[in-house]
């Protein structure tokens, strides 16, 4: 699994926050209770790989959901993009919801960027400008 959805997270302050104040974390790979889960989250991080797996009825009224996943499915002879999350149900109750495609992809990039321009002012045995 790609580490890049979760270091953004990493470096904000509003998630450490959390963490302190004692916030759950989870991080499941198949759980029985998967929508169990899902319903009781504020914020729903979906890199699954699988198209729509998470169901627009398990998202909390109100929760935050960032959908990292993107597969190519075909529907009536169209291939379209998904996420691992069912947009459309997940709308209706979430607070907010990334779109697929569109959402992170340009986090991922500026963030490959972020790290090209680093690695080039390491190389350059230059001092690395602050965020």
């Amino acid at each position: 699994m790609s580490r890049l959805p979760a270091w953004p997270l990493e470096r904000c302050r509003a998630a450490r926050s959390l963490v302190r104040e004692c916030a759950m974390v989870t991080v499941q790979l198949s759980p029985s209770d998967l929508a169990e889960k899902v319903g009781r989250a504020d914020i729903v991080v979906a890199a699954v790989g699988q198209a729509e797996m998470v169901k627009g009825e398990w998202i909390k009224p109100g929760a935050t959901v960032i959908d990292v996943g993107t597969s190519r499915v075909i529907r009536d002879g169209q291939t379209l993009l998904k996420g691992d999350v069912d947009f459309e149900g997940a709308s209706t109750r979430a607070r907010a919801i990334t779109p697929v495609p569109g959402g992170v992809g340009p986090m991922t990039i500026m963030t490959l960027m972020h790290n090209t321009l680093v690695a080039a002012f390491r190389r350059a045995d230059l001092s690395v400008p602050e965020l």
